[in-house]
């Protein structure tokens, strides 16, 4: 039954991709009511207004805010309501308990209430989202390009001798592509028309994802630049490694509260592994692993032409360090400078 004099309540969310399952709970615990709501920007209002209906609300526990759920986040957020993301439910919960949508719906309300999700979602309403955009498609067509090359560079090979010898005589890359792509097979005859034809296609097919690709960079430098311009001004940072570290954090990085934290989301902080009287650490295998790749390739470039970063490594290496182990203290380092540049809040100027 509805208690509208309920002056704190809990809602959690078990998302799907037509519709969302959410329960109702007060700050005792005790569960109130469950309600049901269509992935919709209707469905999202609806849910809202129930949720109202029940009393103070003192945050909605969603699962799922970076996919099914992103819609009713981005609905609530903009309403003003506290969002808190919720991981998967406790396997051993759902072993001992079952499993359905109202069950996760109230374990996600639960997590709240006893501070186990304490997460912000990404708002992805700004230039953040933009660029998340932008490189998933370049990405992806970067990836297609590179098999195109590969698929072409094999049909070179077993291509009839005549047509094979004359594509070797065209020297660069660019040039023999273009070269293919202009090609007239003719009738379909014989494996020269046919050999012709599939590397014709093959040929245009990358020009088009050149051409796409080029597009997306030139899209992606002016967003990354306009959104953190001293970050790329910092040696070995270009475009996609800030663009990847901006994708992390979202819209609003001040929701990473410490050099720590961003760490540990990029996997780059090392994991407690003691146990009696043994004291020691593992490496991190969590985290983002597209950060984590971004990190070390910052890495590797500053460990060729930058003098501070050359230094340091004599230092570690007088030290008994070994490559590995100086990169993953390299990489340490560097998320405290991303997290100077992107996640500390700029101080106004003062005035005289």
């Amino acid at each position: 039954m509805t208690n509208t004099n309920i002056s704190g309540v809990i809602i959690g969310v078990d998302t799907h991709k037509s519709i969302h399952v959410a329960v109702a709970i007060d700050n005792n615990g005790s569960r109130l009511t469950a309600f049901s709501a269509p992935a919709t920007t209707k469905g999202y209002k609806t849910l809202e207004d129930w949720a109202c209906a029940l009393g103070t609300i003192t945050a909605f526990g969603i699962e799922g805010t970076g996919s099914y759920g992103a819609g009713l986040s981005r609905h609530l957020l903009a309403q003003g309501h506290k969002v808190i993301e919720v991981t998967r439910p406790n396997r051993q919960l759902r072993y001992q308990h079952g499993k359905s949508d109202s069950l996760d719906a109230e374990g996600a309300a639960r997590s709240v209430l006893g501070g186990q999700a304490i997460a912000q979602p990404k708002t992805q309403t700004g230039s953040v989202e933009m660029i998340r955009h932008l490189k998933i498609a370049r990405d992806t067509a970067v990836k297609c390009r590179s098999q195109a090359m590969v698929t072409l560079k094999t049909l070179i090979i077993n291509a009839p001798a005549a047509l094979r010898d004359t594509l070797d005589q065209i020297s660069g890359k660019i040039a023999l592509i273009r070269y293919i792509a202009a090609l007239r097979p003719g009738a379909m005859t014989s494996t020269i028309a046919s050999a012709k034809t599939a590397l014709r296609a093959l040929a245009q097919r990358w020009l088009a994802l050149h051409e796409e690709i080029q597009s997306h960079d030139k899209a992606l430098e002016q967003l990354v630049a306009a959104r953190a311009p001293t970050l790329l001004a910092s040696h070995g940072i270009a475009t996609m490694t800030a663009a990847e570290m901006l994708i992390l954090l979202g819209d609003d990085p001040t929701r990473i509260r410490s050099e720590a934290a961003l760490a540990k989301l990029c996997g780059v902080c090392p994991i407690p592994a003691s146990s009696g009287k043994t004291n020691r650490f593992r490496l991190n295998r969590g985290g983002n692993r597209q950060a984590n790749a971004a990190l070390y390739r910052v890495a590797i470039v500053r460990m060729r032409n930058h003098p501070p970063t050359l230094a340091y490594v004599s230092k570690r290496k007088m030290e008994g360090k070994s490559n590995r182990e100086i990169i993953r203290c390299l990489k340490r380092y560097i998320v405290r400078e991303i997290f100077t540049h992107l996640c500390r809040p700029k101080a106004p100027p003062t005035s005289a």
